[in-house]
């Protein structure tokens, strides 16, 4: 494991620019175990987690001196942190005044156009929201939104992406955070609902799309995360002491299936997300543990 470590410390040295994918895939083809999800687990534990931070620790190592990155990521540098402060609301009007045309546009408008399409695929449906009605929604042309999707399907896979990428963070950090394989489910379930029901547009609509039905084509599209996710809460459930009897993957569709239900049933102000995840987990446990 110190090998694994001590490797992935090093390409966040020499190429920070790297997801954490691309890493663990790298490392496996050097014969070295490790997922993507350990990937981020180290790079958490020394700050590293985004290519921003390990661009600066790289600077750092240098009296912060930015001259000793390469221009490429120097630009990256730059506009990931420009990207934070807008996403912040940090930027006052002057400085945002004084920001091109051309940074400003890959940095909000992208985020602003997938937050309009969480909010209108969530509320009409993918059939019935256009890219015309997305581009009205957010103050934009139709061709703005072609500049960034070629079409409506890869849009919707990019809102896709960006919310399953939002919560698998959300709840890895959530579950890390407990030892207890019971705590670690409640803590899964209590992102999985928060999102559903609290969380952003993209939130919102990647929790609802969990629980799709009668769409198959859509369902394709978003398979693969979907089935990632599924796998996270797959290995939460396998940790879970369970007598022998009890079928997993059935107990895991019980469950998914309760919980993808919530946004239907769910009113504001009776329960929190973690209340009714605990509740959720404390019948099961207690199902389980009164068993003959």
């Amino acid at each position: 494991m110190k090998q694994v470590e001590t490797e992935i410390l090093r390409l966040a040295r020499e190429l920070p620019e790297l997801g954490q994918a691309a890493v663990a895939t790298r490392l496996q083809k050097a014969g070295l175990q490790i997922s993507a999800s350990g990937v981020r687990y180290i790079w958490q534990k020394y700050g590293l987690e985004t290519a921003v931070k390990r661009l600066q620790a790289l600077a750092a190592e240098n009296d912060g001196c930015l001259t000793s990155l390469t221009v490429n990521q120097r630009r990256y540098l730059e506009r990931g942190l420009l990207s934070t402060r807008l996403a912040q609301g940090e930027l006052a009007d002057d400085e945002l005044a004084t920001v091109p045309e051309s940074e400003l546009e890959p940095l909000d408008r992208r985020r602003i156009i997938l937050n309009t399409a969480a909010e209108l695929f969530s509320t009409q449906g993918f059939d019935r929201t256009t890219i015309r009605d997305i581009a009205g929604q957010a103050g934009l042309l139709p061709g703005s939104v072609y500049h960034y999707f070629s079409s409506k399907e890869e849009l919707y896979m990019a809102v896709h992406q960006e919310g399953f990428r939002s919560v698998m963070m959300q709840l890895q950090a959530a579950v890390d955070e407990a030892t207890d394989p019971w705590e670690r489910l409640t803590r899964a379930f209590t992102v999985h609902i928060n999102g559903m029901v609290g969380g952003s547009a993209i939130d919102r609509l990647t929790g609802h799309s969990l629980a799709l039905t009668g769409h198959p084509r859509l369902l394709e599209m978003i398979r693969a995360d979907r089935d990632a996710y599924e796998d996270v809460i797959k290995a939460l459930i396998t940790a879970l002491p369970l007598k022998p009897a009890v079928n997993r993957t059935l107990l895991r569709l019980q469950l998914l299936g309760a919980m993808n239900w919530v946004y239907v049933w769910y009113h504001e102000g009776k329960l929190s997300s973690a209340q009714i995840a605990a509740q959720m987990i404390e019948m099961l446990r207690l199902g389980v543990e009164n068993q003959a």
